[in-house]
């Protein structure tokens, strides 16, 4: 790869070094094409127009772009995004060292409440119904069903795999896990609220069991990667379940060692996935909101680990 680098002046006014490849070059971003700091290391941001968040330790890699200007801009210089470009189309596969990957999946944010982002009291607002189920986004939901909310990268991918599962009356995309309050996409990419991308999931017990939703769960992404779910690295894409009642925990406890029996025998990693009791589930934004079923060539970056999880074959989880 060819590179030419020159320092012009940003619209900001700060001095940063553009690098310019003719075959292309890593991108920190995502899909509303937003650029973010690795802890205290250069960020890059588009064409140089602006960079979201401070020097923190969330980040997501998600995709590169093939030719164009990036701009490396001194954590001293990041901003908030005073807009951004919406994109829906990224490729499949993704030229980034796994070394790389790798050291930024290592680093563990230690946030607390005091650190974290402040948030909001109002609520993010969305549509009262479900694009594909035609059901309720938010309760109340029918009497009977259930509730359980479980984070498996980017919730895009993992929204879509629930609404597909039969037996589940809802879903919706949001944040949880975290401090900030009412936090926004942006907000929730620096690393600096404590959530991670999570998926409500309203069920009906007649149809399908909390096992059945939590095998789902588990053959459906790959719960051993810590902060990080393929090349979407961040504290935000870590895997969890957020339970709803003391029998909910306990099936998700007892779950995961089943599941880790089998990973285990398959010589795979260690499970990495954080469970606990709910605190709050905040909506996400409304176009996130069963994103691929509105933008069906959007981005999918869930990946499994090829090892089905032996409930309901004659396993117990108990």
């Amino acid at each position: 790869m060819q590179r030419s680098a020159h320092h012009k002046q940003a619209g900001d006014g700060v001095d940063v070094a553009t690098i310019a490849t003719s075959e292309g070059g890593l991108v920190l971003g995502d899909d509303l094409n937003v650029r973010r700091v690795v802890g205290c290391e250069p960020l890059f941001a588009w064409q140089s127009k602006w960079a979201v968040g401070e020097c923190g330790e969330g980040v997501g890699v998600r995709h590169w772009q093939r030719g164009g200007t990036f701009a490396a801009i001194a954590p001293a210089a990041v901003r908030n995004p005073a807009h951004h470009e919406h994109r829906t189309k990224r490729p499949a596969e993704y030229p980034v060292s796994m070394s790389f990957l790798s050291r930024l999946a290592n680093r563990h944010a230690s946030l607390d409440a005091s650190q974290a982002l402040p948030g909001r009291p109002e609520e993010i607002p969305v549509t009262d119904r479900h694009a594909v189920l035609d059901a309720s986004l938010q309760a109340p939901f029918p009497e009977g069903s259930q509730q359980i909310v479980v984070a498996m990268g980017c919730f895009w991918g993992a929204e879509r795999k629930f609404w597909q599962t039969p037996g589940v009356v809802s879903t919706a995309v949001g944040y949880a896990g975290g401090f900030t309050v009412n936090p926004t996409y942006q907000e929730t990419c620096t690393g600096q609220t404590g959530h991670t991308e999570a998926v409500l999931v309203v069920f009906d017990p007649e149809q399908i069991s909390t096992e059945q939703i939590l095998k789902v769960f588990w053959e459906g992404h790959d719960p051993t990667q810590g902060n990080r779910q393929g090349n979407d690295v961040g504290t935000q894409y870590r895997s969890a379940i957020y339970t709803n009642s003391d029998e909910q925990l306990a099936l998700a406890q007892s779950t995961r060692a089943v599941f880790q029996s089998a990973l285990t025998a398959a010589h795979k990693s260690e499970i990495t996935t954080e469970i606990a009791p709910l605190d709050t589930f905040y909506y996400a934004e409304d176009y996130h909101q069963q994103y691929l079923h509105k933008n069906p060539g959007g981005y999918c970056g869930l990946g499994d680990t090829g090892v089905s999880c032996p409930i309901g074959v004659g396993v117990s989880a108990d």
